[in-house]
């Protein structure tokens, strides 16, 4: 492997994997809205230890002309990903009562439709052999009370890889849905901020993984050439209860809810 194309490469999971290619001695294009001056050293420190190469790409997610150029620059840098992975994202922690329209629209732009947009603009140049990731979620599988937007934008990535998989592999480009739990990131320390508590007791189900054990093994994943990567066990039981048992997991968290309803109750 030479070139792995990383987006949203300048923190949470993207930043993980971008350190991890780069200590292998691969070369990496991070394409993101900005990578601060902390995580520009933390890149530079896994590229010399490497002794591997790296660049920042600017583009938004959401812009697919942005996207196209900042793909092409990377390529005409480095060539052809040998990987390009979509781990750009954003959550929102609201019901459908506390959010708006808006804010509904805004995390299917970006998580959807930026799925698409990377796709659109890297799989045409990619080789036989090659490899396209895009970051879904657990909850692309279980879904959760005041993931309403999230969840479906999560469902949807989980959807258009698997209709990519049956468009692109056939032409040898291969492709991975990673699907994790929740993961210690900037992201999700905001979320714990911010969101409904009883969405965030139900996530305690499946646990919440070290940011550092769930880049290992997506990682891991990846160079197992696997469709669809869940990492941790509980996460893997989540999601397996949930698509092959769905009454007795619907049961379970409407049981929760409830329980929950009590201890934080909606106010009129």
């Amino acid at each position: 492997m030479k070139h792995v194309m990383i987006t949203g490469g300048g923190s949470g999971l993207g930043l993980g994997m971008a350190q991890r290619y780069l200590k292998r001695g691969v070369t990496v294009s991070v394409l993101d809205l900005l990578v601060n001056e902390e995580n520009q050293a933390k890149l530079s420190k896994a590229a010399a230890e490497g002794k591997a190469q790296w660049a920042f790409f600017e583009m938004n997610i959401t812009d697919d002309a942005a996207v196209a150029q900042a793909v092409a620059e990377a390529i005409s840098q480095f060539g052809s990903p040998d990987l390009a992975v979509n781990s750009a994202g954003v959550v929102i922690n609201k019901t459908v009562a506390d959010m708006t329209p808006a804010d509904f629209r805004r995390v299917i732009d970006i998580n959807l439709n930026g799925s698409l947009h990377f796709a659109s603009a890297v799989l045409p140049q990619m080789k036989k052999g090659a490899r396209l990731a895009l970051v879904a979620s657990l909850a692309g599988i279980t879904s959760n009370y005041g993931y309403s937007a999230y969840a479906a934008s999560k469902f949807g990535v989980v959807g258009l890889a698997t209709a990519l998989r049956y468009e692109y592999e056939p032409l040898g480009i291969h492709l991975s849905c990673i699907c994790p739990p929740e993961v210690h990131t900037p992201m999700v320390d905001k979320e714990r901020l911010e969101g409904n508590p009883i969405s965030l007791e139900l996530k305690k189900t499946a646990g919440c993984m070290d940011s550092e054990d769930a880049c290992d093994q997506i990682v891991a994943g990846l160079d197992g050439r696997q469709w669809m990567i869940i990492p941790s066990f509980t996460g893997k039981l989540t999601g397996f209860v949930a698509r092959h048992m769905p009454g007795a997991f619907n049961a379970y968290i409407q049981m929760t809810v409830k329980k929950l309803l009590k201890q934080y109750p909606i106010e009129a």
